[in-house]
């Protein structure tokens, strides 16, 4: 287990076996034996099958969006078991992404593991990622079961169905982004606010509103993930340039080999006069060797590139981080309004504390 892997994964413990039983139940139960295979497929993204679909216990991803929307609901005063559906929602919701970028972009591997449409062909990868889609839209039919009022749910679906449009909206940006040279800053961040921290802060929102029906703490633990969800990207932009290979997994400057127009090759971009520019010359090439990877890396640094991306994230998790401590204000004053209960068991408790530790390791990793 690598060091991003081992602390994520002793933070979702607690929630992770109730977590991985609501989404198995989903995946694992084909309403057809014909169609055991197609759900096989989908096994083997999660991690639940191997390349030949036989049971294994591989599972991917870092579940960093179910546990922060189990960890808000539980630190925002709600029972945490009540909101596992919508947990697993948000869960199968991100994989139907990976699955379509991984076809978008033409990625053969992903953790270390053939891709589902390198295995089974493009046209079954569209219908592996749409099934998860759908799969995810019926764990939160499950909200019902768990005695949730029509006007809660409502809400969970509104907030999970604008989450889904934006990141498709980012999708289309960071697609139609390949082909420019012209990308800003400014339009960078939109990209990311939709693709990386709609489903992040979703996952927030809906995991208070589950717990309560204060707007107000649910609005701040929404904006709390907004500021979170920029961070983390801009983070891993850095980490995608001048990332150590032992934490990434990926070797350095793996994203200037791709011409990935992370945050501080946009900076650059940005700051170069006309398409004459090192960096633009460079971008115009088809592909990058290594030389013109230690160039674009020599450019970088000039332009100041790693610091304005290190001080832009600083800037998000220091507005992340003080909206995360807002909420102890507005549940205190919740609690003079109504009962004892929220104060309790909202803030300071031990979910709150886990949520701080888990923001604060995902926005530090490289600071």
């Amino acid at each position: 287990m690598n060091k991003i892997m081992a602390p994520l994964r002793e933070i979702i413990k607690p929630y992770a076996p109730a977590l991985e039983a609501e989404m198995r139940a989903l995946v694992e139960e084909p309403p057809n034996p014909r169609l055991a295979r197609f759900y096989d497929m989908l096994a083997y993204h999660m991690g639940w099958r191997d390349a030949n679909l036989r049971p294994a216990d591989q599972r991917t991803g870092k579940w960093i969006r179910p546990a922060m929307c189990l960890l808000a609901c539980e630190a925002a005063g709600g029972d945490w078991k009540r909101a596992v559906p919508a947990a697993a929602a948000i869960e199968l919701t991100h994989n139907f992404t990976l699955i379509h970028d991984d076809i978008q972009d033409g990625d053969a591997e992903r953790r270390g593991r053939p891709t589902v449409w390198k295995l089974w062909g493009v046209p079954q990868g569209i219908n592996a990622g749409d099934a998860l889609f759908v799969l995810a839209h019926t764990a939160l039919d499950d909200l019902h079961q768990h005695g949730y009022d029509a006007a809660t749910i409502r809400h969970v679906y509104r907030s999970y169905d604008q989450a889904c449009l934006r990141l498709v909206e980012g999708q289309y940006l960071d697609i139609s982004f390949e082909d420019r040279l012209d990308v800003g800053v400014d339009e960078y961040l939109m990209m990311i606010a939709g693709k990386t921290a709609a489903l992040l802060s979703t996952s927030l929102e809906i995991g208070a509103r589950l717990a309560t029906g204060d707007g107000r703490i649910v609005h701040a633990y929404r904006e709390f993930g907004e500021e979170l969800g920029l961070t983390f990207q801009i983070v891993d932009d850095v980490l995608g340039i001048w990332g150590d290979e032992a934490v990434t997994g990926k070797p350095a400057g793996n994203d200037l080999r791709r011409k990935k127009k992370s945050l501080p090759v946009v900076y650059t971009l940005q700051q170069e006069t006309g398409d004459a520019g090192p960096l633009h010359t460079l971008y115009q090439k088809e592909t990058l060797t290594e030389k013109d990877v230690d160039a674009a890396l020599d450019i970088l640094e000039r332009a100041g590139a790693r610091e304005y991306a290190r001080d832009l994230a600083r800037k998000h998790r220091q507005r992340a981080m003080r909206v995360l401590a807002k909420t102890a204000v507005l549940a205190e004053t919740a609690v003079l309004a109504k009962t004892a209960v929220l104060a309790e068991t909202a803030i300071e408790n031990p979910a709150q504390s886990r949520l701080r530790g888990l923001a604060t390791f995902l926005i530090e990793r490289e600071f």
